[in-house]
């Protein structure tokens, strides 16, 4: 969805410049003569000829992680990221009047499951796997977080839900400046991330791995998706002083932090889900697309993907399962309520962008 009140608020990516106008299905900008095309459901705001030293694996390898992610369909928010959806609507507190940006928002999806609540919603991404519920709620612009195309002062609210860790620390350190760049003084911005910092209650998380590395051990799945997943974590931001710091540099000053501490959750993902994903998963859904029959996918990732196609042909019915799921994620939550101020590593963290005397 490109919306008109998304027009407005746009810059020119490469040159900077506000003078833009709209053509037939796309944006050109007068001073460079760049044009910005209008693509399937977003607009393309890449920069035009400029090279980065750092590519995000999901621009890099974006063809062949489309079939890996079954991303096209978007599943109500539940389990872990049903406890961050909710954690978000908490924590910035989306009022009918916002305009928010999801920067980095990969697929979308908290972006699709917030559109309703704000004035305009627009998700940022350089990569363009997004969900088929986003392309319709959501304003969508493929571009890149260290010059985003929005001009100063575009947006009350913004959020990232796991991008962070992706990053080396020039990237993080042009990615929290372009985000305080677009930000209204007074605006905030969250963001889910980790740090490599243990937890104190490490030991009691670490049951549930060993129980669930038994169950891989014992053949009765593993953990190939998820490690492909995550197997670009940099977590340049090795500890929570550097997370702070971080925010300092980017003018950007802490208002809430909440921990997770992942006792429940990390039993939910590594045994209960894992254990659901071996039933539900050991066939294809019937005409559920390419994804489910692609052999060159690895048997646990066919497997995985068979499960969540079966488990959201069984949601869409909003039946047992359904609000059995959404228990299990009230469950989940209570890492953050009972444990919420124990620093770890995994965090919500809201800052905001100070008001100044000028501005006032």
């Amino acid at each position: 969805m490109v919306p008109r009140a998304l027009f407005p608020l746009l810059q020119c990516p490469t040159c900077g410049s506000k003078q833009l106008y709209v053509i037939d299905r796309a944006v050109c900008c007068a001073t460079c003569g760049s044009v910005y095309n209008v693509r399937d459901g977003y607009i393309d705001l890449m920069p035009r000829g400029k090279q980065f030293a750092y590519v995000s694996k999901y621009v890099a390898e974006e063809e062949q992680l489309a079939e890996e992610l079954d991303y096209r369909e978007l599943a109500p928010p539940l389990l872990a990221a049903g406890v961050r959806n909710r954690a978000l609507a908490r924590l910035l507190q989306f009022q009918p009047v916002d305009t928010v940006l999801d920067n980095g928002c990969g697929t979308a999806k908290f972006a699709a499951w917030n559109a309703d609540r704000v004035a305009l919603m627009v998700g940022s991404d350089p990569a363009t796997l997004f969900a088929d519920a986003a392309v319709e709620r959501v304003a969508l612009a493929k571009s890149d977080s260290r010059v985003l195309p929005f001009v100063d002062n575009s947006f009350d609210k913004a959020f990232s839900i796991d991008v962070l860790e992706h990053f080396p620390r020039d990237v993080i350190d042009a990615y929290l400046r372009e985000t305080a760049r677009v930000l209204r003084p007074g605006g905030r911005f969250l963001a889910f991330s980790n740090t490599r910092e243990p937890s104190r209650l490490q030991p009691l998380i670490h049951l549930s791995r060993r129980l669930g590395q038994w169950f891989v051990r014992a053949g009765w799945y593993d953990f190939q998706r998820e490690e492909r997943r995550k197997s670009d974590h940099i977590k340049a931001l090795e500890t929570w002083d550097d997370v702070l710091e971080a925010m300092d540099r980017a003018g950007l000053r802490p208002v809430q932090i909440v921990f997770w501490n992942t006792v429940f959750t990390s039993f939910v993902e590594h045994v209960v889900m894992k254990l659901g994903e071996v039933v539900l998963g050991r066939s294809p859904v019937p005409n559920a697309g390419k994804p489910a029959q692609d052999t060159s996918l690895a048997t646990g990732t066919l497997r995985e993907i068979h499960a969540r196609q079966r488990m959201r042909q069984r949601l869409e019915r909003k039946g047992v399962v359904y609000y059995a799921l959404q228990v299990i994620t009230l469950l989940m939550e209570c890492d953050l309520w009972l444990f919420g101020r124990m620093r770890c590593g995994n965090y919500f963290i809201v800052v905001e962008k100070p008001i100044t005397r000028t501005e006032i």
